[in-house]
Formats: structure tokens, C-alpha cells, sequence
């Protein structure tokens, strides 16, 4: 009976002495950084090593858990912590330990020291700093508003922080009941956590990510469209796991102002499928222009289309460039006249970022986007004065030099002055059949850009530009003197003379008092000449555009319910002379817009028409549909709609032929564009994106199907006749169907990878029966591998970048009729293109690259049929479904100012 009473107070003594000791122990929350779960480990063990009772580490939300008795203190665990290799809120690790870590534990250390840990703020001081949740103004005017009227002296809520600032007097109210006040209006915090209820009753523009944890940041804050968000809206702001750093603007519809924005890979806000290149992404490849922008986008597939004069042309969606809306500054570009040598009037140091949207875009922007729209933004902002630099050059003779200067004039004016210069030299010819591979000549373009930005005070913001170009080229047979007419000289030549002169304004005025509300006006007017010559064929054209658009945009209640309506002008004065036809032509085209965007709590609509009252195609009613619905923030799906229309520049869109023995037939019926009516088409798109973690770091797939159906197609009919090129609307079916599928992916830190796969399946009904559309291959694959090393204290950095493209079989046109030489197989064989670039960052203003493209020198053997004989019948320098050069390397330089 004694032992037993003994062990019974023995029991209770020890069950007492856990008790008093439990109460000794503190537990607390921190933020620590690590990547996988040898991490876990090396964390977890450091701090019971450091005295820690217990330690949890959780690695999706990057925090510690620790219990720690009166003789430990929690920063002597973080200190230890830290010490093993791992930046924490309290200290940072020695850069000599982190490099030290295996590569799959360096996490990015862009973590602050010294900040407040979840659970413990310091309350002594009266001032004190919560995590709460919120994205915008909205949010901000009702966190402040509740934190006061539970008793806060004053309350400054951060959104880029994600956190309250208070002051109170601890006598008279707490940190808790504040918070619990901030709750019940609707803000997730640190301490107490809103009701489903009253979460969904804020509006739009307030709902906040409720699965992100606490201290990261939100992707939301300066992209949801708020109620000051047509003064303050950035493009392209949802961060993916490629994303990065760019300077952006703020813009009413249409109108560009500065500020600054996170770019991004592919956006999570938009309900359309949105696509952005930024300036940091163009500097992984030569990019000298626009055409070799898109290396790295396996969106855009890029080819020569020409043998003689190295023209290049893009595509998407499996059809040709001319049904893919580009534009510059959101205002026409590349069109018209332009389309053939458009892509080499933007330079590619000149661009700040690019927005690609696949399938129907915005009626905003007008009706010709059929495919999608590919939208460039020229350098305007930078917080100082800079200018830059960019020498590049080839090892087969060409050059050029760019100057970019970016400078405030004061606080509501700045200014950009942007000048290229280039100019292609040597004799490329790497099949030796005496054709140049690429023209020889010079182009000289300049532009100044002007902004105004007042929205903050009077409401107003202008953006000005100019862009004057001037571009001279001689292709043909080696030796050719352009100097001569081709009548007295044996030698086959190509002359292509092209200036252009463009002027725009885009203005905008935030109404006082309704930041939600605005109004923009763009206005352009372009001026493009070309005089050439192909041989013994003379093609000249001129076309004056000027073009308007006034969109006034506001709300029905509240943010969630938001319209744009508006109306535009295009007048298009052409004037072509092809051999001896002169074909004269004026469009005009007035027409009206509206558009409603319905934003719930998963899930966006936008829904708009246009009708346009075209003098020559009649009265054209465009109606497009977008829609996004966010299962989770990790998994979004889309679907798109929409109707498009455009009139074809037969003999612009076509010069690829020119050089050839083909004669151009045009089988009239009746309509007043060459004898032809307007090209019609539908296009509709489903997507689905999805994230999620792998290797401990975030990746997104994107799977997407699109199908284009046209009516009055204007159909380019190579196989007629070897010997003819003939244009009519189609009469019957055609379609394109496209399915893409990429994956970009972090292995581990500082190297990207990203795979896609697409199919194309385009065919038409010709007069002779359905084919496949010529020149598109049904199977491309694609692979981009980037790597950066870490920035050494100068803030240097070696990349390295390459792109593999693999490009199925081809169907080719008929040329049976040919002699057998001359003859074409049905189908081109598959092949591969490799490009690489090596470039090195001394620091923050010095750059130097090295690159190579074509790196496998596969090319089209014969690219030009009966080279020999260029004026004879069966000369063509325009079947060309590969590369013609072989590797080609260069090296360049930049410097900033």
C-alpha cells in the first residue's frame, strides 16, 4: 500500500513538473527560406541543436515552428539557423555557406531581415505591424476605416506589403480586438480569419487570394481592376514561375503613361489566353527585329518565305501572318503595304515588352484579328535618366547599332529617343548557286516619343510618337548592279526601297472624383511607299492610313460590373502598280463598339460587338467572347469566340512569289477589293492552365485547342500551275486546327526549362478539290533551355540560352507538270534548328553575348528552282519551307549609360 501511495505522488510530481515546464516553453512562428526536404532537415536539426524543444518546418509556407524555454531565446535559434545556411526574418546566412549548399537547397534570398514574425509582434511600442490581406484602394479605405473604429489612433494599410501599420493605446483597446474588427469587415490576418459569408459579398476588385500564406506577395496588388484602376492599370501583371521585372506604365484604354510593372509569361488575370515577352526575355537571342522576337515563344513560329529576298513572315495558329492582328502601342502596324517587310521596322532594343493573345481579341482594338493579336510597346520609362547602347554584328557582313535615350523632363514630362541603324554587306551565299541568301543594303529608323502623365491631379495623360524609316535593299544573283536597269545586264536582280513616316497621339482624361471612370483617344497617321523591282516585274504601292479610336469606359454600380463602349474610323488610300496595272483603292470604314466585362468571384466574361460600315465590304458585325473561370488560383480554364474580317492586299501579302516565272491571275466575282470580297472567319478556343510545384519551385502547363472556319477566304492557289499564281475566294470549306501544349518548369535554381508540342491540321477546298494548306507542318516540337549563374557582388552574371525546334514534314506544292528536275516531292522531309547564345553581365551597364543560329547548318538543298535560268519559265525562288543559310554566328555589345 506504501509503494503504490509512493508511486502515485511520484506520478503526480512528474505529471506537475511537465506541467510547470510546458508553461516555460514559447512557441513561435518565423520566416525561414529553403527548398526541399533536405532543408526540412538541415533546419529542423539546427534548432533543436540550438536548444529548440521542438521545431517544425513546413516548406510550402516557408516557416518555422519552434518551442523554446526561458534559457533559449528564439534568436539564438535563428541566429544558428542562419549560420547552417538559411536567411531568416531575424538574420541572413554568409554568402560563403549558402553557395556551399547542394544546388537543390538555393532558394531565392530575396527574404528581409529584422521583420516582424507571424505570431509575435512587439506591442511595447505602441506601433505595431499585422499581415492583412487586401488588393486594392477598396481594401485599403476599409481595413483603416475598421482598424480606427476599434479604437486605433491610426492605421496605414500597405498592399505591396500586405500589411497594417497601428497605433494604439494598449490602455484604452489591443492589437487583437483590431484585428478581430478587420475580420469581420471581410480581411483575412494573422490573427482571426473572415467569414466565407462575408468574403464573398466584397466586391470584385477586393477579392484577395485566400490560399496565399502569409508575407508573400500578392500578385494582385496594381493589377485587379479597381476603383482607381484606369488611372493606375498595368498590362500583364500576373507573375508566373518565369516571370520578371520590367518597367511598365499605367494606361487608360489605350493611353500610355509610366509607372512600373511586373512582366510575365503568361497572365493569370486576363480572360483572354495572354501571352508577354519582355525586354529581359528578347535579350536570350539575337532579336534585331520583331521577326526573331519570338525564339523563345513557342506560340509563334517564325520561317523564311522567300529564297531571294530572305523575307521573313510569322504565323499562328497554323495560318499565315496576315490574319494575326499587330500592332504597336495597341494601334495598328504591320498591315497593308507593310506586310511583307513589317517585321524588320521594329528594332528589337526599341522593345519594352510584347502582349500575344491567341484566338479573337478585344473589339477595342478593331476586326481584323482573326488568329490573335501581337501588340509591341516601345521603351518610355525608367525611373533615371538612361541611355544605351547596342553594337551587333555577324561573321557574313552585317551590322547594326542602336541608341535608346530614356529621361523625365520634369515631374509630369519625360521623353524617349530611340535610333537604329543597319546595314548587311558581304555576299552571303552558302549553297553556291549564286543567289544572295539574304539582301544587301542599309535601313536608317528613328523615333521620339513623348509622354505626359498628370492622372494623379487633373486626370490627364498623353503619349506622343513619331517614327520616320528609310530602308533600301538589293537581293538577286551576285554581282548585280542595282545602279543599272535590269533590261541591260544578264544577271537576275531584286530592288526593294521602302520609307515609311508614322505620327500618333493617344490622350486620356480620368474623370475627378470617378477614378473608375475615363475616356481615350487614339489617333495615327502613316504614310508607307515601296518601289521595287523582281527582275523583269515592277511593283510599286503607296498607302496613306489614318486611323482614330475614342473609348470611354466605366462602371454599372460597382467594379464588377464594368463596360467600354466607343467608336473608330480607318481609312485606307491605296495606290499599286503591278507590270502595267494600276489598282487604286479607298476604304473607309466608320464603325461603333461595345464591350461588358463581368467579374465574379471565380470567374471573368467579356463580352463585346463592334459593327463597322465598310464603304467597299458593306456593313460587318463582329461579335468575340472570352471567358475565364478560376477552379483554384492554380487552375484556370478558358474559352473564346469570336468573329473577325479583313480585306486582302493580294500582291503586298504575296511577294514571296515575286521572284519567280509565275504569272498572278485574279478570278474576279464581283466584289470591289481586285474584283474580290472580304475574307470572313470564326474563331474558337478552349484552354486550360495549370500550376503547381515541382522540384520545390512553382510550374505551369498550358494545353490550348483552337479552330478557325473561314467564308470568302481569299485563297493563294500555288498548284494550279508551276507557272501561275492565282487568287479567288473560296467556295466551300476551310479550317485550321490547332492544338498546343507547353510546360515551363525550374529543375533547380537559376535554370529554366520549357517544352511544348504543337499539331496544326489546315486544309481548304481549292477549285480542284480539298488539300492541305501548303508550307504548314502538321508536328512541331519545341525546347528552350535558359541558365543564369548567381550575381557576384558587381552584380555580374554569366547566361546561357538555346532553342531546338523541330519542324515536321511539309506538303508542297504541285509542280508535276515541271520537267523532272525542276520537280518537287509532295512532302518536304522534317528537320531540326538549334540556336544558342552565350552572354556575360560585368554589371549592371555592361553586357557582351555570343550566338549562334542554325548551330545544326541544316538547309533547303536547291531552295531556288532553276537558279541557273532566272528568266526562264520554270525560275521560282518562292517554295521555300526551310532554313537557307547555314550556322551563322555573331557577337554583340551593350553598355548603359
Amino acid at each position: 500500500m506504501k509503494l503504490y501511495f509512493t508511486k502515485v505522488i511520484l506520478g503526480a510530481f512528474l505529471l506537475f513538473a511537465t506541467f510547470v515546464s510546458a508553461q516555460n516553453l514559447s512557441k513561435n512562428q518565423f520566416k525561414v527560406k529553403g527548398n526541399c526536404e533536405m532543408c526540412k532537415e538541415r533546419i529542423e536539426t539546427t534548432a533543436k541543436k540550438a536548444g529548440a524543444k521542438s521545431a517544425q518546418y513546413s516548406i510550402d509556407s516557408q516557416t518555422l515552428t519552434i518551442e523554446t524555454s526561458e534559457k533559449v531565446s528564439p534568436e539564438d535559434v535563428l541566429k544558428k539557423v542562419a549560420e547552417a545556411g538559411h536567411d531568416n526574418e531575424k538574420f541572413k546566412a554568409p554568402d560563403e555557406t549558402y553557395e556551399k549548399l547542394p544546388g537543390c537547397c538555393h532558394y531565392d534570398r530575396d527574404l528581409k531581415t529584422e521583420n516582424s514574425n507571424v505570431e509575435n509582434h512587439n506591442h511595447s511600442k505602441g506601433e505595431n505591424e499585422f499581415f492583412v490581406k487586401g488588393n486594392c484602394e477598396s481594401c485599403k479605405a476599409r481595413i483603416e476605416k475598421a482598424a480606427k473604429s476599434a479604437g486605433a489612433n491610426s492605421a496605414e494599410w500597405s498592399a505591396e506589403k500586405q500589411t497594417v501599420t497601428l497605433n494604439f493605446d494598449s490602455s484604452k483597446t489591443s492589437a487583437d480586438q483590431i484585428l478581430k474588427k478587420i475580420a469581420e469587415v471581410g480581411h483575412d490576418n494573422e490573427k482571426y480569419k473572415t467569414t466565407d459569408d462575408v468574403y464573398k459579398k466584397l466586391p470584385g476588385c477586393c477579392l484577395y487570394d485566400r490560399d496565399t500564406e502569409f508575407g508573400e506577395k500578392n500578385e494582385k496588388v496594381h493589377s485587379n481592376e479597381t476603383e482607381k484602376e484606369f488611372a493606375e492599370k498595368q498590362a500583364n501583371t500576373e507573375a508566373s514561375n518565369h516571370s520578371s521585372h520590367a518597367t511598365g506604365e499605367k494606361n487608360i484604354e489605350g493611353v500610355t503613361i509610366t509607372a512600373s510593372k511586373a512582366a510575365t509569361s503568361i497572365s493569370k488575370k486576363e480572360a483572354g489566353l495572354v501571352f508577354n515577352i519582355d525586354s529581359k526575355e528578347l535579350l536570350k537571342a539575337a532579336c534585331c527585329n520583331l521577326s526573331e522576337s519570338f525564339e523563345t515563344n513557342a506560340t509563334v513560329d517564325v520561317s523564311f518565305s522567300n529564297a531571294v529576298t530572305g523575307t521573313k513572315q510569322l504565323k499562328m495558329l497554323g495560318l499565315d501572318q496576315k490574319y494575326t492582328s499587330l500592332t504597336k502601342e495597341l494601334l495598328p502596324e504591320i498591315r497593308g503595304l507593310a506586310s511583307a517587310y513589317g517585321l524588320n521596322f521594329i528594332p528589337g532594343r526599341w522593345i519594352e515588352s510584347i502582349q500575344l493573345t491567341k484566338g479573337g481579341s478585344t473589339v477595342t482594338n478593331g476586326y481584323e484579328s482573326i488568329t490573335g493579336q501581337i501588340n509591341t510597346e516601345l521603351i518610355k520609362n525608367s525611373k533615371t535618366p538612361e541611355t544605351s547602347l547596342n553594337l551587333f554584328a555577324d561573321f557574313n557582313g552585317r551590322a547594326e547599332a542602336n541608341v535608346t535615350h530614356v529621361a523625365a523632363i520634369n515631374d509630369k514630362w519625360s521623353q524617349t529617343f530611340l535610333l537604329h541603324g543597319n546595314g548587311t554587306f558581304g555576299d552571303t551565299d552558302m549553297n553556291d548557286d549564286n543567289f544572295l541568301d539574304r539582301p544587301k543594303g542599309t535601313q536608317i529608323n528613328a523615333a521620339y516619343l513623348l509622354n505626359y502623365n498628370d492622372l494623379e491631379r487633373s486626370g490627364f495623360g498623353s503619349h506622343f510618337g513619331i517614327n520616320f524609316i528609310k530602308d533600301e535593299r538589293t537581293a538577286g544573283q551576285i554581282g548585280f548592279d542595282k545602279k543599272l536597269p535590269q533590261s541591260e545586264q544578264s544577271l537576275y536582280g531584286v530592288g526593294i526601297d521602302i520609307s515609311r513616316f508614322q505620327v500618333w497621339n493617344k490622350t486620356g482624361y480620368v474623370f475627378k472624383g470617378k477614378p473608375y471612370q475615363s475616356l481615350g483617344w487614339m489617333n495615327q497617321y502613316v504614310y508607307h511607299q515601296q518601289d521595287s523591282f523582281f527582275g523583269l516585274r515592277n511593283y510599286s504601292g503607296q498607302q496613306h492610313t489614318y486611323y482614330s479610336n475614342l473609348i470611354f469606359e466605366s462602371i454599372l454600380g460597382n467594379t464588377n460590373h464594368k463596360y467600354k463602349a466607343g467608336a473608330s474610323f480607318l481609312y485606307d488610300g491605296y495606290e499599286e502598280n503591278y507590270l502595267v496595272d494600276n489598282f487604286k483603292r479607298n476604304e473607309i470604314v466608320p464603325g461603333v463598339f461595345a464591350e461588358y466585362t463581368l467579374t465574379g468571384l471565380k470567374y471573368t466574361l467579356v463580352a463585346g460587338a463592334r459593327a463597322d460600315f465598310h464603304n467597299l465590304a458593306g456593313t460587318q458585325f463582329t461579335p468575340r467572347l472570352n471567358f475565364k473561370y478560376d477552379f483554384t488560383p492554380q487552375t484556370i480554364f478558358r474559352l473564346s469566340a469570336g468573329r473577325g474580317f479583313r480585306t486582302a492586299n493580294v500582291f503586298a501579302e504575296s511577294q514571296q512569289y515575286f521572284a519567280s516565272n509565275r504569272n498572278i491571275q485574279i478570278l474576279q466575282n464581283g466584289g470591289d477589293i481586285y474584283g474580290l470580297r472580304p475574307e470572313i472567319a470564326w474563331n474558337y478556343g478552349v484552354s486550360l492552365q495549370q500550376e503547381f510545384k515541382i522540384f520545390g519551385k512553382k510550374s505551369t502547363i498550358v494545353a490550348d485547342f483552337f479552330r478557325t472556319d473561314f467564308q470568302d477566304q481569299v485563297l493563294v492557289d500555288l498548284d494550279r500551275s508551276p507557272q501561275q499564281l492565282t487568287f479567288y475566294n473560296l467556295d466551300g470549306k476551310s479550317f485550321a486546327n490547332s492544338f498546343q501544349t507547353q510546360w515551363d518548369f525550374t529543375p533547380f535554381k537559376n535554370f529554366d526549362v520549357r517544352l511544348a508540342y504543337k499539331y496544326y491540321d489546315v486544309q481548304a477546298d481549292y477549285l480542284d478539290g480539298r488539300r492541305e494548306v501548303p508550307f504548314m507542318a502538321k508536328h512541331r516540337g519545341f525546347v528552350n533551355l535558359a541558365y543564369a549563374t548567381n550575381k557576384n557582388k558587381n552584380e555580374g552574371f554569366w547566361s546561357f540560352d538555346t532553342t531546338l525546334n523541330w519542324v515536321g514534314k511539309q506538303r508542297l506544292p504541285n509542280t508535276s507538270t515541271n520537267p523532272a528536275e525542276f520537280q518537287l516531292p509532295m512532302y518536304s522531309e522534317s528537320y531540326a534548328v538549334l540556336n544558342a547564345q552565350i552572354s556575360r553581365n560585368f554589371n549592371k551597364k555592361l553586357r557582351a553575348y555570343l550566338g549562334g543560329e542554325n548551330l545544326t547548318s541544316y538547309h533547303q538543298e536547291n531552295a531556288i528552282m532553276d537558279f541557273r535560268n532566272p528568266f526562264g519559265n520554270y525560275f521560282d525562288g518562292g517554295m521555300v519551307y526551310a532554313p537557307i543559310m547555314k550556322a551563322n554566328f555573331y557577337v554583340g555589345f551593350d553598355v548603359t549609360f
